[in-house]
């Protein structure tokens, strides 16, 4: 994760200076399910690939994982393979380390009590990265299912552990929150989060879905990692842009430009401050590139040849 954390830096910073190439993501609808097409390129690292993820959400019950995705990575130069690398972890991986980064870049430098909204896999990259970044010494979990917060409590190891029922009361002297769900409507209150605290909201990716209400944004300085992303797929900031109570222009900045050094993060210990996530391909690639340079290092993985390749 920490690796990760870094390689987020490059990713973002190279998004926000014009070094990326990041097409808008192609979304094939199916019934209430999505298949999604993202492509890369980084000029400034010469990192090439392309993700395909599927996210169907009447799998868990069956067995089968909510979210599931490949990698490809290519070579900038031929565009030849290089390799196929298992997507869904590496979405969770880089997801998280998004949300390290921000949390690094924005929250409180003696933050402590963390609220995470969500018990899945990407709360724990969630959890796992935030931990990378501050000292946490409280986690509150909330979760639709009482067996899936136990779960997730039974796998953390060193700050206290709370699972917490009522939305409101987790917020309560919380200094980070995470939403990871995949709810389509606000999991909390905004008119509840308290002054100082940073909130990552990283489970809606459409503009019919929402973790977060318009009277939180309002009170938020707000973040993201691709403005035009952001502006095309977060519901969090989609609807109260179409209510009118924020603008495109209350978007203080993108994370690459904090990276970068073009715009000042945090700049009081009382404000609330805002990371919207709907991730970007450019976050797969680096990371996919990471994972694979490891890989080759340690003789990982199998080797094999393509039709016409020797």
């Amino acid at each position: 994760m920490p690796a990760a954390i870094r390689a987020m830096e490059q990713a973002f910073g190279q998004l926000s200076s014009g070094q990326a190439l990041v097409p808008q993501r192609l979304s094939l609808g199916i019934n209430e399910s999505d298949v999604l097409l993202m492509p890369a390129y980084l000029r400034g690292s010469e990192q090439l690939g392309c993700k395909i993820v599927s996210v169907f959400g009447q799998n868990p019950p069956k067995g089968l994982p909510r979210v599931s995705a490949l990698v490809v990575m290519l070579n900038a130069t031929t565009g030849i393979p290089r390799a196929v690398v298992e997507g869904t972890f590496l979405t969770a991986l880089r997801t998280g380390a998004a949300t390290g980064l921000a949390t690094k870049l924005l929250a409180k430098r003696d933050a402590s009590v963390l609220a995470v909204y969500g018990a899945g896999t990407q709360a724990r990259s969630q959890l796992e990265a935030v931990q990378c970044v501050r000292d946490i010494r409280e986690v509150r979990i909330v979760s639709r299912t009482r067996q899936s917060a136990e779960a997730f409590a039974a796998e953390i190891e060193g700050p206290r552990v709370l699972i917490v029922q009522d939305r409101a009361t987790a917020l309560k002297g919380a200094d980070i929150v995470v939403t990871a769900t995949s709810s389509r409507i606000p999991v909390f209150d905004g008119d509840e989060v308290e002054l100082g605290t940073h909130v990552n909201g990283v489970g809606s990716y459409r503009p019919d879905m929402r973790e977060v209400d318009s009277s939180f944004v309002v009170r938020a300085r707000i973040f993201v990692d691709s403005r035009a992303a952001a502006l095309r797929e977060a519901g969090d900031l989609i609807v109260p842009i179409k209510e009118g109570v924020i603008s495109e222009a209350d978007i203080e900045a993108e994370l690459g430009e904090l990276v970068n050094g073009d715009k000042e993060g945090r700049v009081s210990e009382q404000e609330i401050t805002f990371f919207k996530s709907v991730g970007t391909a450019a976050q797969d690639v680096v990371v996919a590139d990471l994972v694979l340079a490891v890989a080759e290092e340690k003789e990982m993985g199998i080797q094999i040849s393509l039709l016409g390749q020797s």
